[in-house]
């Protein structure tokens, strides 16, 4: 199994981002729970769900700075205010 791409988090919707966050954080948490059994036998998926979360955490703050920033771009914008030009005669 190789690492997860970022391309396929960033198709993901923002809803689909935040749920699969939360699916790999309790994976990583599963993951954990049979290292302290002594059941896990693919050591390799902690690195591989690890990559994953940081990807998925990334576009996300990706996605936030974003807003932010087009936010703060259309705050900039001076607006143009709806009063009649007086016409020289």
């Amino acid at each position: 199994m190789a690492l997860p791409k970022i391309e396929e988090a960033r198709n993901l919707s923002d809803e689909a981002l935040a749920d699969a966050i939360v699916a790999a954080k309790r994976q990583l948490f599963e993951l954990r729970l049979q290292k302290a059994t002594r059941q896990m036998e693919k050591t390799h998926e902690f690195k591989h769900t690890r990559h994953k979360i940081a990807q998925l955490l990334t576009v996300e703050r990706e996605r936030q700075r974003a807003a932010e920033q087009s936010e703060v771009t259309t705050a900039a914008q001076p607006e143009i205010a709806d009063t009649p030009v007086a016409e020289e005669e």
